[in-house]
């Protein structure tokens, strides 16, 4: 039981206030962002410490939600998702969280922000074409009922930048 307080955090919902990360902990986020698959002795090395003192300041950085997890830079178009788009949605006030759990199940969503200014959410997706996108669009997103609006930016080409490594 205390295992799964501490992965989900404390029973009221809110998370631990953030430890402070100090220079070396700055580098090694640096450079698993760079490579996710760095071993931990490389790691140590490039940051002039122990394995040991590495395996635990990486594990600290997991278990207070600082690393939340390692994957793969993906190329959207080689792999099959070649038509990308950030989608702003209008909603009904104070409807986020039901909105972003219609969101989250999307297919070819990642990536979902509330934000300010003239419209609530904007959403990326990576759809296999237009007329998947458009599927999603008018069939999916406008089918949610606290979506009030919704406009579609289409991307001609992106770049993921690079963290510093």
């Amino acid at each position: 039981m205390a295992a799964e307080q501490m992965a989900d955090g404390p029973q009221d919902g809110t998370a631990p206030p953030p430890r402070p990360l100090d220079a070396i902990d700055q580098d090694i986020l640096k450079i698993l962002q760079a490579d996710g698959r760095a071993s931990i002795r490389s790691v140590a090395e490039r940051v002039h410490v122990s394995r040991a003192n590495a395996y635990a300041r990486i594990n600290r950085l997991v278990e207070d939600g600082v690393i939340r997890g390692f994957s793969a830079r993906v190329d959207h178009e080689r792999a099959g998702h070649g038509t990308s788009a950030y989608i702003t949605l209008k909603i009904v006030q104070n409807t986020w969280r039901t909105v972003r759990e219609h969101l989250r199940r999307l297919p070819g969503a990642s990536h979902i922000a509330l934000v300010g200014g003239d419209f609530d959410v904007l959403l990326l997706v990576h759809t296999p074409d237009n007329r998947a996108l458009r599927e999603l669009v008018l069939t999916r997103l406008q089918a949610i009922p606290e979506v009030l609006s919704t406009r579609t930016l289409l991307v001609f080409e992106e770049e993921d930048l690079e963290p510093d490594g």
